[in-house]
């Protein structure tokens, strides 16, 4: 099968979007299938792929990728690169990895305009929550990781208490993290958080946690990648997810989970789904609840085993292999 990939975003970024389709590219050709991918994303590197990239392709690219093409396969819907799919009427699975209309409020034009367009496509969530915010039928398949990368390392010793993990910027709620800090401070517990990240509100959370006074518990470490993110988050028990927007999944979740964390996320959205039962959620935006189960974590080691049993079965539905074959049932059966 000849599938083209249309993703706004791709390598060298890291965010979720990004990290999903290069995941499924990889297995698509692992598959024995001939895979070519356009993105917007510039890049200084020399693409060294399995699979043709095309950046930031003309108009005439796109119409000759979808020409070449038996399946259109596109990261989210694209306003911008999904119209010669629907001249060329070739079939187009998309897979929607984030919200069109934040649950909450009011469609726009062209959040209305991209549900009108789920009537005429293939539909791919990687949670529930997003299918449900979706106008048309939708498959939910849960979201990969990168398993090769991230897994347990037993000659790593697990002494570090907390790990965020994340951007640093207000949606991801690490200053509700260090508020909770504070807070368990006044139960008596002083458990050391690791954030990993940068952002522009890096500066803004170290005066926090000056002022909270927990800044000798607190270690801005910087972005991290590769096996030296994996090696920092196998050093530690707890991973703490405190987005306060509705994630739409959470790959990060999955990734502290392959390394051996319980992963303490918010409740509303997606992140449910990536943690399952292998932590604890709490209601978003609540830093006493937040609070309340990090205490009850940090005081009962043994509620760990209670989560860690249930890893392996978690992991096994979000290893490459197996996300990539779901996706590839749903291709086949509109290509056939």
């Amino acid at each position: 099968m000849k599938i083209f990939i249309y993703s706004s975003v791709f390598y060298p970024y890291i965010g979720g979007l990004e990290t999903v389709m290069l995941n499924l590219a990889h297995e698509f050709v692992a598959h024995g299938h001939d895979v070519k991918v356009a993105t917007q994303s510039p890049t200084n590197e020399v693409d060294s792929f399995p699979f043709e990239v095309i950046r930031c392709p003309t108009i005439s690219q796109l119409l000759n990728l979808t020409l070449w093409c038996d399946l259109s396969f596109h990261g989210c819907i694209s306003l911008k690169a999904v119209w010669p799919v629907l001249l060329l009427k070739k079939p187009l699975v998309v897979t929607h990895q984030t919200w069109y209309r934040y649950p909450g409020t009011k469609l726009t034009w062209p959040s209305a305009l991209k549900h009108w367009m789920t009537r005429f496509t293939t539909n791919i969530a990687p949670s529930q929550a997003i299918a449900d915010q979706l106008p048309a039928m939708t498959t939910v398949i849960p979201n990969s990781y990168q398993d090769d990368v991230f897994y347990e390392m037993p000659e790593i010793t697990r002494n570090q208490d907390l790990v965020f993990l994340g951007r640093l910027v207000s949606d991801k709620g690490a200053d509700l993290l260090l508020n909770s800090l504070a807070l368990l401070n006044q139960q008596g517990l002083e458990p050391n958080l690791t954030i990993i990240g940068q952002g522009p509100e890096e500066d803004q959370l170290k005066q926090q946690a000056q002022t909270l006074r927990i800044a000798d518990q607190v270690k801005f470490v910087g972005t991290q990648r590769g096996e030296a993110l994996a090696r920092l988050l196998n050093a530690h028990k707890i991973l703490v997810v405190p987005s306060k927007w509705q994630e739409p999944f959470g790959i990060v979740a999955l990734e502290g989970i392959a390394c051996g964390c319980v992963v303490v996320g918010s409740k509303a959205g997606g992140l449910k789904d990536a943690i399952g039962s292998c932590g604890v959620t709490f209601s978003n935006e609540s830093v006493e609840d937040l609070t309340k189960i990090l205490a009850e974590l940090l005081t009962n080691l043994d509620q760990f085993d209670m989560y860690q049993k249930h890893r392996e079965a978690h992991l096994i539905k979000h290893c490459k292999g197996s996300v990539a074959k779901a996706y590839l049932q749903v291709m086949e059966a509109i290509v056939q």
